[in-house]
């Protein structure tokens, strides 16, 4: 089945160009240029992929990747004029995967949603069901729900992706290095410092007594605990 990719871009000739090539490349893409358009197509379309421009009329990237938090988890690969780095974290930070600053080389975006892709399918668990259980924490992985008992936890795309990573591999013992490179991809500027604030961030929203199903492995980086799972 041919991957779905929706570019999201207000200039139509930079959109219908990405299309172009995301076609020749064997995607079924398709194209929109208003922000609040983007949101009704994305859920009659159920892209795997969007291509995010920053500025939008109606509704800016910004505002469409908070709509997305809590939903079926996308790649997104932002493009943007602006160049400065509050830009990228505040990008990355609401959950994008990648982001590309005009003018962009169209070679260098389909590497990059390639990688994303590939990225994306890697660190989906490997199961016949939607659902992952271990220590009294559940996470529905197709509408991207997670419970610690029966609270429900708000999580950003990243946290969930990893958390999903972890305990969908339970006691396997993962390197920052190698927790960074699967959820944000190699070509991430951050350093290793990121896995451990999300690290923290998803503890907290856990809270007790489900803090400690991520444990730190000193000197080498973190593990999920076994405990019970159900598939």
């Amino acid at each position: 089945m041919k991957e779905k990719v929706l570019v999201i871009e207000d200039e139509q000739t930079i959109a219908n160009a990405i299309t172009y090539a995301l076609t020749r490349e064997g995607y079924m893409a398709e194209a929109v240029y208003h922000g609040e358009a983007a949101l009704k197509r994305m859920e009659e379309f159920q892209p795997d992929a969007l291509i995010l421009d920053v500025m939008l009329p109606g509704m800016d990237g910004y505002e469409i990747l908070k709509k997305l938090q809590g939903k079926a988890r996308v790649g997104v690969i932002m493009l943007t004029a602006k160049e400065d780095i509050v830009h990228k974290v505040l990008g990355l930070e609401l959950g994008a995967d990648d982001y590309m600053t005009k003018p962009f080389d169209m070679r260098e975006l389909l590497a990059r949603l390639k990688s994303l892709l590939r990225r994306i399918q890697t660190a989906q668990p490997n199961q016949d069901s939607d659902a992952i259980s271990v220590g009294g924490i559940t996470l529905f992985t197709d509408k991207r729900i997670a419970l610690a008992g029966d609270r429900s936890l708000e999580l950003t795309p990243k946290e969930y992706d990893l958390l999903t990573l972890m305990l969908a591999h339970p006691e396997r013992v993962y390197t920052r290095e190698q927790l960074l490179n699967t959820v944000w991809g190699i070509d991430y500027f951050g350093g290793t410092r990121t896995v451990d604030i999300h690290v923290q961030r998803i503890r907290k929203k856990l809270g007790s007594p489900f803090d400690n199903i991520i444990q730190t492995v000193y000197g080498i980086g973190y593990k999920a605990l076994g405990g019970s799972r159900e598939n």
